[in-house]
């Protein structure tokens, strides 16, 4: 289960709208920025050695952890690296593939605005 927080209902209700408007672009944009949030709320899997099967947890949701819960400050910073890795990418096809670093530019400019609303 997600955590709903004003960020993640400004990119979900974002995303409703991309869909409707059938901007492929934006909606894998905000797709994207979405999973970015998912994923930092995983909690790191250390310490898990092999052993003998009787040791196994057992029953359903045995090995299940709690997710993390991101403060706005955190999911900002989920999202700044975001944007920053697409203005790297951007730079980085500027010279060799202009259309796609105009897309990538784009789709910086897309959550830029999201995280500033």
């Amino acid at each position: 289960m997600t955590t709903e927080s004003p960020l993640r209902s400004r990119l979900r209700s974002a995303l409703l709208d991309a869909r409707r408007a059938r901007d492929a672009e934006t909606v894998s944009t905000i797709r994207t920025a979405l999973a970015a949030l998912e994923n930092a709320e995983a909690v790191p899997a250390h310490g898990r050695a092999s052993g003998a099967l009787e040791d196994a947890p057992v029953g359903a949701g045995a090995t299940e952890a709690k997710r993390r819960v991101l403060s706005d400050a955190d999911e900002r910073a989920v999202l700044d690296a975001e944007i920053a890795s697409l203005h790297e990418a951007g730079s980085a096809y500027a010279g060799s593939v202009p259309e796609r670093a105009g897309a990538v530019r784009r789709a910086a400019d897309v959550l830029t605005a999201l995280r500033d609303a």
